[in-house]
């Protein structure tokens, strides 16, 4: 393959969550042509915010914080234009059997139109076609997604795997949930059932009596085909945890992820190989050599690799 062809010819990015998004958007930057494809209906990956009931609800990532240098220019964009704001240094802990206590780390930024719009704002013009591959296109190509999915269409050294979580979403009458025993969201320790409790209404800054409980990998893994038959063992794990037996839920929502969570990391933000005259790379919040995958670990991701394909195919 020319340089000249390699550089005209677009390069197709599958997954068009926050690492996809970020690779393409840098790609186009650079003046390299891009599609982008993805198999869910709208683009975000775990960073999923559907309408539920006439709001957006983040059933995915819980929030995101700000370390890498370069992710934090682009969220000081954000906050200035009104897409993400400053939500929490602390949230509570919850144990059964235990006082409420609180726990401080680095700030968690959240978004008024949920995470989702996030992804979307990086994409910007980019269009996304739904299209659930099989194998890999013709030409240069990024996977962008979870090891144990990319797996399926590319061979990955060492793949990092990950844990399911099932999102469930309870929706509460106005202004019945109150005196919840954390302010914002609430880790939750040795439980059976539930990993971690977000107030929507704080999180989106709106105030709504929406709730998002996090399962237990354990729990998820038992009920992946039927996610909606843990509603009602997270919802009484609720009302033991928070203390709200007294209101009954409006509406619930469960969403699956089968791939929420790599459970370790690869050493370095990207893979970049030359296969067959043709670049494969990969992307994703598990390629973070340093700390545990998070958003901005999968923007870092992402953007390394649109640099490195760039390189590569100008050389």
């Amino acid at each position: 393959m020319s340089t000249e062809h390699a550089v005209d010819t677009p390069v197709t990015v599958v997954g068009a969550g926050m690492s996809g998004a970020a690779c393409a958007a840098a790609l186009v930057a650079a003046g390299v042509p891009v599609r982008v494809l993805d198999r869910g209906r709208a683009p975000g990956g775990r960073m999923a915010s559907p309408e539920l009931h006439g709001r957006r609800v983040d059933v995915g990532a819980g929030y995101f914080t700000v370390r890498d240098n370069g992710f934090e220019s682009v969220v000081g964009d954000w906050r200035d234009r009104g897409l993400a704001r400053e939500w929490t240094d602390t949230f509570g802990v919850l144990a059964t059997g235990a006082p409420p206590s609180t726990s401080t780390g680095p700030m968690r930024w959240a978004t008024p139109g949920g995470l989702r719009s996030l992804v979307r704002d990086v994409l910007g013009d980019i269009d996304v076609t739904t299209d659930d591959l099989e194998a890999l296109p013709d030409g240069d190509v990024v996977v962008a997604m979870p090891d144990p999915q990319a797996a399926r269409l590319v061979d990955i050294d060492d793949p990092v795997g990950c844990d399911p979580v099932i999102a469930v979403a309870v929706g509460f009458a106005p202004d019945s949930v109150r005196d919840l025993p954390f302010l914002h969201a609430a880790f939750v320790n040795e439980h059976p059932s539930v990993s971690f409790v977000a107030d929507d209404g704080s999180r989106r800054g709106d105030g709504a009596a929406v709730l998002v409980a996090h399962t237990t990998p354990e729990l998820a893994a038992a009920h992946l085909d039927d996610p909606d038959s843990v509603t009602g063992e997270v919802v009484a794990a609720l009302a033991d945890l928070l203390d709200i037996s007294m209101a009954s839920p409006e509406w619930t929502h469960a969403h699956r992820w089968t791939f929420a969570k790599p459970t370790g990391a690869h050493d370095a933000t990207h893979s970049l190989r030359r296969v067959d005259g043709r670049l494969i790379g990969l992307a994703g919040d598990q390629w973070c050599p340093q700390g545990s995958p998070r958003i901005e670990s999968a923007w870092r991701s992402g953007t390394d690799l649109a640099a490195a394909i760039v390189t590569d195919r100008r050389a």
